[in-house]
C-alpha cells in the first residue's frame, strides 16, 4: 500500500494548514503523511488551533510553523499532493515541488483574523476545523486505486468546493 505525502499550504502556517496537517495525520489511517508550511510563516502555531486539536484528541506535539522552502529542497519528502487552504497562498508563486505533485485549492476563511470576544474566535476555529475535517474525510475515502491522474485531480478540485 502506498503512503501519500500531502502538503497543506497557507501564508502564515499557524492555523488552517496546521489543523489540516493534524486532521489528515489522524484520519489518514497510515495511508497519508501530512505536512504543512507557509510562504510567510508566523513562527508559532496559533494557540486556539492547538487547544481545539487537543480538545478533539489530535496529536499536536510535532506541529510547528515552517517555511514552504523546506519542502522544495532536494532532500525533502516527495509530495504527492499540494493543497492550498488560504486564498493568499493560492495566488502566490509557489516553489517548484519535486515530482510534480497534484495540486488543488481548498480555501477556508482564516479563523485567526476573526475579531471579537473569545466565543466568536472559538466558533471561527471550530467552523474551520469542521470544513477541513469534512474535506479531508472525502479525500481519504477516494478510491485512489481506481482513479487515473485526471479523475483524481478533478476529485481534489471538487472537494475544495465543499462547504461542510
Amino acid at each position: 500500500m502506498s503512503v501519500y505525502n500531502v502538503l497543506f499550504l497557507c501564508t502564515g502556517n499557524s492555523a488552517r494548514s496546521i489543523m489540516a496537517e493534524a486532521i489528515l495525520n489522524h484520519l489518514g489511517g497510515g495511508r497519508f503523511r501530512a505536512h504543512s508550511a507557509g510562504s510567510h510563516p508566523a513562527g508559532q502555531v496559533n494557540p486556539h488551533a492547538i487547544e481545539l486539536l487537543q480538545r478533539n484528541h489530535y496529536k499536536t506535539d510535532s506541529l510547528r510553523s515552517k517555511n514552504w522552502s523546506e519542502f522544495a529542497q532536494a532532500d525533502a519528502p516527495h509530495m504527492n499532493f499540494v493543497l492550498t487552504v488560504c486564498d493568499k497562498a493560492a495566488g502566490e508563486v509557489c516553489p517548484v515541488w519535486p515530482g510534480q505533485p497534484m495540486s488543488a485549492h481548498w480555501g477556508v476563511p482564516d479563523p485567526a483574523e476573526v475579531k471579537g470576544d473569545e466565543e466568536a474566535v472559538k466558533k471561527a476555529f471550530t467552523e474551520t476545523f469542521v470544513i477541513l475535517s469534512r474535506r479531508i474525510a472525502l479525500m481519504v475515502n477516494l478510491p485512489f486505486d481506481k482513479l487515473d491522474r485526471l479523475a483524481l485531480q478533478k476529485e481534489l478540485v471538487d472537494i475544495g468546493r465543499q462547504k461542510a
